[in-house]
């Protein structure tokens, strides 16, 4: 009885982490527009507005960044040398964390609403005489849990560009230097039939790249934590195994 109860609590405990609020750790890189200069300034900041723009990137992360496929107009992507700055560690950068808190009490669905989102104001690069630090990017790598039909979704709202991947295929595109724009991914429909219940890669690029605004908005029915915090499928079915194990015990030792 002790062992089964200890496992039980074990096992409530990495599913605790799924109640309430999720919080997301990533990494913000600072930026100066002008002419390339590692670490210091990129020329795809503060360029031209050419609205959305998919396939901006490969459709398959393979690396620890998107791979560029489309430069110049109507992007404004210089070449493969300046986006590799965006994601790349010799930019100045800090770890910034955001919270997604569940919309209301076993939804399932949590959401984070930023319409003024400036993680680095007057950090790393300064603001150069603005308001705001308007250029910089915003990485984060978790993990997720996959079921396979229960339609789990993924929705960003924001500008300017964002990808981002699940289990390594893109999942939103909304590439270029734009406004606020939406768009949303069922994960059933991304993977097709076939995919296997299980924890996958979430990946998650973000750039601010123009001064006028900055939005970041996630409203999603997975729940995404870093990847070593991630339980596995076998850990809820040792939690179901173990109440019902404790209820049998209860029963008969009631009898």
């Amino acid at each position: 009885m002790k062992k089964l109860f200890a496992a039980s609590l074990l096992t409530l405990g990495a599913t605790a982490a799924f109640a309430g609020s999720i919080t997301l750790t990533g990494t913000v890189r600072d930026f100066i527009p002008g002419a390339l200069v590692p670490g210091s300034s990129n020329p795809d900041f503060e360029s031209g507005i050419g609205g959305t723009v998919p396939g901006m990137v490969n459709s398959t992360l393979t690396g620890n960044a998107p791979t560029p496929v489309k430069f110049g107009a109507p992007g404004y992507v210089t070449s493969p040398a300046s986006f590799a700055e965006w994601f790349g560690g010799a930019a100045p950068s800090r770890s910034h964390a955001i919270t997604l808190d569940e919309t209301a009490p076993g939804s399932g669905i949590y959401r984070y609403s930023n319409s003024s989102f400036f993680p680095i104001d007057g950090e790393l690069l300064g603001n150069q005489g603005r308001s705001h630090n308007y250029h910089f990017t915003y990485q984060i790598a978790a993990s997720f849990g996959y079921e396979p039909g229960t339609g789990q979704t993924f929705t960003f709202t924001g500008d300017d560009d964002v990808w981002v991947f699940f289990d390594k295929q893109l999942g939103i595109d909304l590439g270029g230097v734009h406004g606020a724009d939406s768009r949303s991914v069922n994960l059933d429909t991304l993977f097709g039939p076939g995919k296997a219940a299980g924890n996958y890669s979430f990946d998650f690029f973000f750039a601010e790249r123009h001064t006028s605004e900055s939005n970041l908005r996630i409203e999603t029915s997975l729940t995404l934590l870093p990847p070593s915090q991630v339980p596995e499928p076998a850990s809820f079915a040792l939690v179901l195994a173990g109440m019902a194990g404790m209820g049998w015990v209860g029963r008969r030792r009631r009898s």
